[in-house]
């Protein structure tokens, strides 16, 4: 087992959650810590509003991962989600004076750092350059070029871009709370790691992570990612309509919400009422439990009617033959896995993180809504480098752990940039200050 510890840091709109990971002999992770905090009006639609008050509340989701897990938490792999993610696809060309020379994985490398270096819309960055496919000499495509001739040498690209001030402030927050940002990741890249598998992504399918302030997609095919979105919508929205309708405050919104709704009206029991206790001195207030369903159905019908425009829009609609996973907290909603189904036209099933996780506190994780932070923790492994855990060691520990981590060969490694490596960049760096 490894001694080399990565920890997750899901800065969401309605709470702020932390986990310890780490690898153990089977590839699996064990879960250490985990913190949870409510995010205490310091994040809207997946993007920090209120720095003081973010900072906080992550202060408080380490405190108690590190208290369980007996661990001092340094640095971390934090996720970036919001309205302000967006992607299209690029054309990387690159000539090669030597055609009978072989290419090489450093060539590779550079013509991926190249495609950071594109014009976007001022204010983003590009966050990700996700390579789909090369092309030798405009007839033979392949995904893995490396060691075969040719002069001209192209790739598509899935490029990622966010705002740079939405990274810029995300980074602040972690730093004001005394720790390093080892990375920045898209959200819904993470919640990938966490509940797809080869076989899902090589057939292609799509993963809906319904948060509370955003709803994030990112579709796969053949092996690779081929969009990714951002909808400034989640359960949140759908709270505050219930406040709305029945007069209600929001925390009893969403307890009456996560107990008793539906996401379809039909089927429920018109006969039932829902008790909620009255603010003050008033009478409590009975809701017919059909009544919130409509309610309910209002909101994540036009949610679920987004996503399948954005996939729509993909291209790959029809190339969908594993369906739609959900995940994220929203996804425990009742009757929505037949909704989606419904809406979209293909098969549905509850992502859970449960075949990356190993022994320590799985049944405290084994839940949809922690999908994006224990992906995290597996982007972290596939990608750490020895600095990025040396920061994190048991107090047991004699010393700082040196050693390289194991280089597990996952099924996504390769498919992302690094955010760190972006800031890394002398040029982007600068920008970025």
């Amino acid at each position: 087992m490894s001694n080399k510890l990565i920890v997750g840091l899901d800065i969401g709109t309605t709470k702020v959650c932390a986990i310890v990971g780490q690898r153990n002999e089977n590839g699996k992770i064990n879960i250490l810590g985990v913190g949870s905090q409510p995010s205490l009006g310091g994040v809207m639609r997946g993007e920090v509003t209120n720095i003081a008050k973010t900072v906080d509340a992550i202060k408080g989701a380490i405190a108690q991962a590190s208290k369980i897990s007996n661990v001092e938490i340094n640095a971390v792999h934090v996720g970036i989600a919001g309205e302000h993610i967006k992607s299209f696809q690029q054309n990387g060309i690159r000539i090669r004076e030597n055609a009978e020379a072989e290419i090489t994985k450093s060539e590779l490398a550079e013509m991926n750092r190249e495609q950071y270096r594109i014009a976007v819309e001022p204010g983003s960055k590009i966050l990700h350059a996700l390579p789909q496919e090369y092309t030798i000499d405009s007839r033979f495509t392949t995904k893995e070029p490396e060691g075969m001739p040719g002069t001209k040498l192209e790739c598509k690209y899935h490029i990622v871009t966010g705002r740079v001030s939405a990274a810029k402030t995300i980074v602040k927050c972690v730093e004001n709370a005394g720790l390093t940002a080892s990375d920045v990741i898209v959200e819904p890249i993470a919640s990938a790691y966490a509940v797809l598998n080869e076989e899902e992504l090589q057939t292609g399918i799509a993963i809906v992570d319904i948060g509370g302030g955003t709803t994030d997609l990112a579709i796969f095919h053949d092996g690779k990612i081929r969009h990714t979105a951002v909808i400034p919508f989640g359960g949140e929205i759908i709270t505050a309509d219930i406040v709305e309708a029945f007069g209600i405050l929001p925390k009893q919104a969403e307890l009456i919400k996560t107990k008793y709704g539906h996401a379809i009206a039909e089927g429920t029991r018109s006969n039932v009422m829902i008790t909620v206790p009255g603010i003050g001195e008033r009478k409590p207030k009975q809701i017919m439990e059909r009544n919130l369903a409509h309610v309910i159905h209002a909101r994540i019908n036009e949610i679920v009617q987004m996503v399948n425009d954005e996939i729509k829009m993909s291209g790959y609609k029809d190339k969908l033959s594993l369906g739609v996973v959900l995940t994220g907290g929203g996804a425990q909603l009742k009757d929505l896995g037949n909704l989606v189904e419904y809406t979209l036209g293909c098969e549905v099933k509850i992502g859970m993180p449960d075949p990356h996780l190993g022994k320590g506190l799985v049944e405290e994780v084994r839940s949809p809504m922690y999908a994006t932070c224990i992906g995290l923790v597996l982007k972290g492994f596939e990608d750490m480098e020895p600095a990025a855990a040396a920061n994190m060691n048991a107090p047991k520990a004699v010393k700082k752990q040196k050693e390289k981590s194991e280089n597990g060969e996952g099924f996504i490694k390769g498919f992302f940039g690094s955010f760190k490596k972006w800031i890394d960049d002398d040029q982007a760096m600068d920008d970025f200050k």
